[in-house]
């Protein structure tokens, strides 16, 4: 203390000191800088005089004459340069160690000014002990590096005295040389030390170099904030100085003591104009201050304040950064995102028969939602976020996490206007996600069949990663080609992958029995081992007869090569392996679990299926298993379609082995040996049956003027069992894609003699578009005119068809009346169904097909019509000789139009409630609970909408449901069609006639078939177990008159859909059943095995056996 004492006078007052030092440096630098310019500019001109005589030397006109090129000497880098470079690179933020070095010195300017806060609070000038103050050591290092910096600044500076002017410099001058002087003088001085507060006018230059800032608004936002903040800190360090230290011209008698915090209030008032004169400057230098400050700090407060509000305001509501839960998986939805896609994919995403979804759902748009769409996402908060942004844009990629996404989910716009710039645009969000995180799994809805191709030439699209496309026009013709086969069938799909609770009515009438098969889904299941070595046949009876449940395929894994097969309906020769895959169609996961736990031993006397749960046996097994490590065949166990990694990559080998693809996902194949008869007779012909793949019957192609019938033609030709195809697109409409429902009519496991002719009414310039995807396909008719011209009708005889297609125009407008969109549709339909027939017309020859076409393997021929029971009147089944090769002529058809099947094609599911007149739908009414619907008589694409949930939870959903639909169409025959040529033919080999052998879609009518003895009160139980041991059909719904159970006067004449039946469901004799039926090799010669006449015969039979139900 003596020692401090000695050398130090408190009461002297040394702040010149301080302040000279600052003002040396500065004035002394700036000198030596300016004579170091001038004696360059000095020495340049001396330099130049001989530069010019050289140039004017004779030697050197001459070389300029000659014109030789001489190459000067390349300069010598000198040391001083090379020390420029190396100080440049240092500080430059493009290196590492720049952005390092320059983020060290923010943050090192940062704690200088902490520094100050603390020592404000103390005298503005004191004698100190340097050994002693820990801050004023701690400042001094800091100002050490600062010194530092500085000079690695000024060596790499190309102006240097620009660089001495500059306001980092300035900072670096006021504050750094009154830091050695205070060490020296052991005095220490505030002074100037706030000026190191503008150091943050650079902060968003350093988040810059950090990459954190990369938008215009932020930067400008984080700019405006530090400038306006570092402004106010600086003003209050000023203000504290002169106030607390007072007039040196009057000795410093007049401080005023205040805080620093008090000064920054001071500011802030004054700057706002508020003046609340609390707190006020008193000496001459602060009011002096005050009064410049004032000026110029309420033009920054009136500029700065209301933009940065306005910045603030600006900033996206939905963007911010997802933050990922451990934990809990994300997937990624995009594209077409409005209230109600998003509606749709969350009720059957987050259903309640899914169990535990541990997923969340981010949705990432360019725009923000909507007040409707955002209470939407509100209602689901816990498991649902919105992000503003574009997938085409990395860095929104980045905000959502995609790479860590377990999947990423593109929705199209179904009612889009320009479907192939829907597709396009989906296509561009593809490669943008693949670009950025190739290895992301993907599932993307395209509009168009054609639009597929494009996704090949994308290199990281990946079938072995889950990568699928649920293409709408491939599925919605799909379905509607189904149910001209199979009626109702397109509702029985529809309803099993679509997620439905259970709706219980009391009373008995038809929508207790359909609503009891809406509540069925498909799911997939392990078998329990007690199946292994039991033929499919054997385990499906056993589900259904004992477990309640419906096994209608199953997966074969090759464990060596990690192939694997969708086997639908397989006959007797394939046997269960052990830990195989089962596709289940039940109410719920919990009831499929019972396929896993069954034990022969412990279940076999059990007659209540819901007591079949896990016994000891199958503990055993398991525990066995976890020893010896072998938990492949049983990991994951009950989905509902459910969410494991493992489900989703089920067809991973598909583009690696194109010849197995035309084999899989279909009925069991035969066993590569030699072919059997019908083969062989295949074999021997030299002409081309079958297209390249053998999936579909093919013929060469046909110009459209020979595919062309006139009127007359039409009428003359007596057209019979056919499908007529209405169509309203113009020359200028978007394309349907017409291929996609003529290629599942025409699929190789039927024969050919059991195709049905395709009849397309509609304008002849658009069909002329389509022609050339539909050249190659055998039977196919146009006839050029108007779905709404009745003559046009009754030239293709529509009511001797066995399925009239009404499709709607995809060109609608967006900003049309919705209830507008389907009018042609709508319109055809009533128009239809109030036409009336000639009983005259339709005297149709019985071909060879007729007679017993119901007839099955083992059952005489010559049973009984079983004509008891439910036989609603209206139609004509009179027989009058003709010049038929048996006498037999048969009259076939309906007088009226309400009795003609149908199936309309809808845009707007509010339009169904038009489609029929003596329904009583309600218009709010559900699609899958209106009349229509249920009756198979009116298809929507947005029922589609659940197959991306389905895929999502398990890709084999989508192949299964592909291959029923699409009948057979695989990844090798699109690459054929992606070349634009068309189909190919080829010629038949064992191969392709063995891709024949696979399941197709029958339905059966109870009256004339072999189970007749189950009709009048029949178990559906035992018809299913008998269906399944004599004939190898899978039964899985009945389509059922509405009112057949019902004594009404005028009973109706509509059917409607009953999917998986209960076992003691009682049967009806009017009953046609949906069954899965084996390929009949040898149709020509075992005729009664034939079911796709049945398929003519069905709607035949239903029209000869239909009323009309009177107004």
């Amino acid at each position: 203390m003596d020692t401090m004492d000695a050398n130090c006078n408190q009461k002297e007052r040394m702040w010149w000191a301080f302040l000279t030092s600052s003002f040396v440096t500065f004035v002394g630098g700036l000198v030596c800088i300016l004579l170091w310019r001038l004696g360059a500019w000095l020495f340049c001109r001396v330099a130049e005089k001989p530069a010019e005589v050289v140039a004017q030397s004779p030697s050197a006109t001459k070389m300029q004459d000659t014109g030789v090129f001489v190459k000067s000497p390349d300069p010598e880098i000198g040391w001083m340069t090379a020390v420029k470079d190396w100080a440049g690179v240092l500080i430059s933020a493009q290196t590492v160690t720049g952005r390092i070095l320059v983020v060290l010195v923010f943050l090192l300017s940062l704690g200088a000014l902490v520094v100050y806060l603390l020592n404000s609070s103390d005298q503005i000038e004191k004698c100190i002990v340097f050994s002693q103050e820990t801050l004023l050591q701690v400042d001094f290092g800091f100002n050490i590096i600062f010194l530092l910096y500085f000079g690695l600044r000024f060596i790499a500076a190309n102006d240097k005295l620009w660089f001495w002017l500059e306001l980092n410099s300035l900072v670096d001058f006021f504050t750094v040389p009154p830091v050695f002087v205070s060490v020296y003088l052991n005095r220490s001085y505030l002074g100037l030390r706030f000026l190191r507060a503008l150091r943050l006018i650079q902060f968003s230059e350093i988040l810059q170099f950090l990459n954190v800032l990369k938008t215009s608004n932020s930067i400008k936002l984080v700019t405006l904030l530090s400038t306006f903040f570092s402004t106010w800190l600086t003003a209050a360090g000023f203000i504290h100085l002169v106030e607390n230290s007072g007039d040196p011209w009057l000795d410093f008698t007049n401080k005023h003591p205040m805080s620093y915090w008090e000064c920054l209030y001071l500011m802030m008032v004054t700057m706002s104009t508020v003046g609340y004169g609390d707190i006020f400057a008193t000496t001459s230098l602060g009011r002096a201050f005050m009064v410049v400050f004032i000026l110029g700090g309420l033009a920054m407060f009136a500029s700065c304040v209301p933009e940065i509000i306005e910045l603030i305001g600006s900033r996206k509501k939905y963007g911010g950064s997802y933050s990922a839960i451990s934990g809990r998986k994300h997937v990624v939805v995009c594209g077409h995102i409005t209230y109600e896609s998003v509606s749709n994919f969350l009720k059957d995403f987050l259903h309640k028969d899914r169990d535990d979804v541990n997923v969340e759902i981010i949705f990432l748009h360019p725009l923000p939602p909507n007040l409707q769409l955002e209470a939407l996402l509100k209602r689901h908060f816990t498991q649902v976020e919105f992000f503003e942004g574009s997938v085409l844009n990395a860095g929104d990629l980045a905000r959502v996490k995609i790479e860590d996404a377990d999947a990423c989910l593109i929705i199209a716009n179904k009612y889009c206007n320009n479907p192939d710039a829907e597709d396009a645009a989906n296509i561009m969000r593809v490669i943008s996600i693949k670009n950025y995180c190739s290895h992301v799994r993907l599932i993307i809805q395209m509009m168009q069949y054609h639009n597929k191709a494009y996704l090949l030439n994308i290199p990281s699209w990946n079938w072995k990663e889950g990568d699928d496309v649920i293409c709408l026009a491939e599925l919605k013709l799909g379905f509607i080609a189904q149910s001209c086969l199979a009626p109702g069938f397109s509702t029985v799909m529809a309803n099993l992958f679509a997620m439905r609770s259970t709706v219980l009515m009391e009373e008995d009438s038809w929508q207790k029995h359909y609503l009891g098969g809406v509540a069925a889904e498909m799911y997939t299941e392990y078998l329990s081992s007690a199946f292994t070595g039991m033929s499919f046949p054997q385990v499906s009876e056993v589900c259904f007869a004992k477990l309640r449940l419906l096994l209608i395929a199953i997966e074969l894994k090759d464990h060596n090569t990690k192939d694997k097969q969708i086997l639908i309906n397989p006959n007797s020769s394939y046997h269960i392996k052990e830990g195989t895959l089962g596709f289940f169609i039940a109410q719920s996961a919990k009831e499929v679990r019972r396929a896993y736990f069954y034990c022969k031993q412990c279940h076999g006397d059990i007659k209540q299926p819901d007591k079949i749960k896990k016994c000891k046996c199958m503990q055993a097994l398991e525990a066995q298993a976890n020893n010896k490590v072998n938990v492949a065949a049983l990991e994951g166990p009950t989905q509902v379609v459910a969410p494991t990694k493992k489900k989703r990559n089920g067809n991973s080998n598909e583009l690696d082995s194109p010849k197995r693809n035309i084999r899989n996902f279909h009925g069991m194949t035969s066993s590569p040996s030699l072919p059997n008869n019908d083969e062989a007779r295949d074999l021997d012909c030299d002409t081309k049956k079958y297209d390249s793949t053998g999936m579909f019957h093919w013929c060469p192609s046909r110009d459209q003027e020979k595919a062309i019938l006139s009127r007359n033609e039409a009428a003359m030709s007596v057209l019979s069992g056919h499908v007529v195809v209405c169509i309203f697109s113009t020359a200028d409409s978007p394309l349907i894609g017409l291929r996609n429902l003529v290629m599942p009519l025409r699929a190789s496991n039927f024969s050919y003699h059991e195709l049905k002719t395709i009849v397309l009414l509609g304008d002849l310039d658009y069909i002329k578009r389509e022609w050339d995807m539909l050249c190659n396909f055998p039977k196919v008719a146009v006839l050029p005119g108007s779905p709404m011209c009745r003559a046009d009708l009754r030239a293709v005889n529509v009511n001797l068809c066995d399925m009239c297609v009404i499709l709607s125009p995809n060109n609608q407008s967006q900003e049309q009346d919705p209830c507008l969109q389907d009018k042609e549709a709508i319109l055809c339909s009533l128009n239809i169904k109030s036409m009336q027939f000639d009983d005259s017309i339709g005297l149709l020859q019985a071909n060879s097909q007729g007679g017993h076409s119901w007839i099955l393997p083992g059952t005489p021929i010559g049973g009984g019509t079983g004509r008891a029971g439910f036989l609603p009147p209206g139609f004509n089944n009179a027989f009058s000789p003709a010049s038929s090769p048996d006498n037999n002529v048969s009259r076939r058809g309906s007088t009226m139009g309400s009795n003609v099947p149908m199936i309309t094609e809808l845009v707007n599911d509010g339009n169904v409630q038009f489609l029929d007149q003596d329904d009583d739908d309600d218009p709010d009414t559900e699609l899958y609970l209106t009349q229509p619907f249920a009756c198979g008589t009116a298809f929507t694409i947005s029922v589609l909408d659940s197959l991306m949930s389905a895929t999502y939870f398990n890709d084999n959903a989508l192949t299964l449901i592909r291959t029923l639909i699409t009948g057979g169409a695989t990844h090798e025959l699109e690459q054929i069609l992606a070349e634009g040529s068309g189909m190919r033919g080829g010629y038949s080999t064992p191969e392709t006639l063995r891709n024949r052998d696979r399941c197709k879609v029958a339905q059966i009518p109870m009256m004339d078939g072999p189970f007749q003895a189950f009709g009048n009160g029949g178990c559906y139980g035992d018809l299913f177990v008998s269906a399944l041991k004599s004939y190898n059909l899978l039964a899985f719904g009945i389509y059922r008159f509405r009112d057949a159970e019902c004594n009404t006067k005028n009973p109706s004449s509509k059917r409607y859909v009953i999917t998986n039946p209960p076992y003691e469901f009682k049967l009806c004799t009017t009953d046609m059943i949906f069954c899965l039926q084996q390929f009949d090799r040898n149709p020509m010669d075992m005729r009664s095995n034939s079911f796709s006449q049945s398929q003519s015969h069905l709607m035949r039979g239903k029209q000869k056996n239909r009323p009309t139900k009177k107004k």
